[in-house]
């Protein structure tokens, strides 16, 4: 395989990372199922779904949370050819979320949510490149600050003498 090939493949799959990431931020997360293998996997530490049509539904879901803002901001791609057919990746993730009324146009800006990867197996179908496997690595979460102590009670006056 030449150089141009290989990036070509580079690209490809860089392409489906990117498009991932605007269809789950736009509204249309539930057609991130079409991006998988028909066995395609989706992992994260807290679910996992197998298969196109389960992943659709789990993307149906975020999809239906209308007042869920969001950005995956995704940097430094580092996509490895194995072969003609296959090839694997990582890509940081900086997730900024905020729930809110439907249909505002800007969202509080926090922390992110979540900084982590997705580490992403590639193959090549009559469809073009998919993800056979995609999943998400939570490095660093955001935890919501616990809620300040009560403050201490006054200590009671001294007893009239």
């Amino acid at each position: 395989m030449d150089d141009i090939q290989k990036l070509l493949i580079e690209r490809a799959c860089e392409r489906l990372m990117i498009e991932y990431c605007h269809l789950v931020d736009h509204g249309e997360a539930a057609r991130i199922a079409d991006q998988f293998t028909e066995d395609g996997v989706w992992c994260s530490s807290e679910n996992t779904m197998t298969g196109r049509a389960e992943i659709a539904r789990g993307f149906q879901r975020r999809q239906d949370n209308t007042g869920r803002m969001s950005r995956h901001v995704c940097s430094n791609p580092l996509i490895e050819v194995i072969d003609k057919g296959r090839a694997r990746g990582v890509v940081y993730l900086t997730l900024h979320r905020h729930d809110g009324p439907v249909g505002r146009r800007s969202s509080p800006m926090n922390l992110p949510e979540v900084v982590g990867e997705y580490r992403d197996t590639f193959t090549l179908t009559p469809e073009g490149w998919r993800f056979s496997r995609r999943d998400v690595v939570a490095d660093f979460v955001r935890r919501d600050a616990p809620a300040p102590a009560p403050a201490p009670a006054p200590a009671p006056a001294p007893a009239p003498r």
